[in-house]
């Protein structure tokens, strides 16, 4: 049985996006390896991390909580995004014009699931997985 995360829209998109900010990040110099491409991939994986992790065993409230964070690690894709397009270090616009696209796209997302979850009438409930035979401990 997948993980309550696995199944979620916005989790799979945040995995597009993480991979388009991977090739983002190959592109940049050498001198950049340390700064903005460790920190552009940090932030990006902070994304999907925090999606995953606010989705198994907690209040709407809690996950909502997780999904805010999911969004400030976002944001600062974006911005790391913009000090890439000021120092010209990846020269195709189009390429970057899309990954801001969905950057924006996810934002939509991640901002709809979470203020759907904070006004929920009802909770959302994760099943309890079962991982293995008990016989065998």
């Amino acid at each position: 049985m997948p993980y309550k995360f696995e199944q979620l829209d916005v989790w799979k998109l945040s995995l597009e996006y993480i991979d388009s900010i991977y090739l983002m990040a190959e592109k940049l110099p050498k001198s950049e390896e340390y700064n903005l491409k460790s920190q552009i991939i940090r932030a990006a994986t902070s994304i999907s991390l925090n999606i995953a992790e606010g989705s198994t065993g907690q209040s709407d409230a809690e996950q909502a909580r997780f999904l805010g964070m999911a969004i400030r690690s976002l944001i600062e894709t974006v911005a790391c995004q913009r000090l890439i397009q000021r120092r010209n270090y990846v020269q195709d616009e189009v390429f970057m014009k899309k990954v801001y696209e969905d950057s924006q796209g996810l934002a939509r997302k991640l901002q709809s699931f979470r203020k759907f979850l904070l006004n929920a009438s009802y909770k959302v409930k994760e099943e309890t997985p079962e991982y293995g035979d008990d016989n065998l401990i």
